[in-house]
């Protein structure tokens, strides 16, 4: 097998689920981050807990949680993950709702979807809550950050 090669598929190119049964177990983590970009007055309302469907925040935060442990009912060929940990931070500013997932676990496979998955629909979430102050808002930046553990050791993005 080559670096080089997908590994979600098999010699014919059909798609698998990766064997992971012969990893080292490890601590794992990963950070994600993403932003929902909206009108200034939204963003006041989110921060100033003036929306009417609720604390926009704390909801996108549970969210987000609960989503990173449902990771593989989402994303196809995604193994069940034993989730030791997760933090979601949002962060609000002129403009916009900043989100930063860290996934940890204790595992042979990393966590680097369960933090993607994490932040997006946290961030989804702030849409959904905050959408009648403005339906233009823009998700979009969502992007790992740092990987930590595994095989393939840390990563860090630039």
């Amino acid at each position: 097998m080559t670096e080089n090669r997908l590994t979600h598929l098999d010699e014919a190119g059909a798609a698998r689920m990766v064997d992971v049964s012969v990893k080292a177990t490890t601590a794992r983590e990963a950070t994600a981050t993403g932003r929902i970009s909206m009108t200034v007055d939204a963003a006041a309302a989110i921060r100033d807990g003036a929306v009417a469907k609720g604390d926009v925040l704390a909801v996108a935060r549970i969210a987000g949680i609960m989503a990173a442990k449902k990771t593989s009912d989402l994303i196809p060929l995604c193994h069940p993950l034993p989730i030791a940990g997760v933090t979601l931070d949002l962060a609000v500013g002129p403009g916009g709702v900043t989100a930063t997932a860290v996934v940890r676990t204790t595992h042979q496979t990393g966590v680097e979807m369960e933090a993607l998955t994490a932040v997006s629909v946290a961030l989804l979430t702030v849409y959904d809550m905050a959408k009648a102050l403005d339906r233009g808002m823009v998700i979009g930046e969502v992007r790992l950050i740092a990987k930590s553990g595994g095989r393939s050791g840390d990563w860090r993005a630039d």
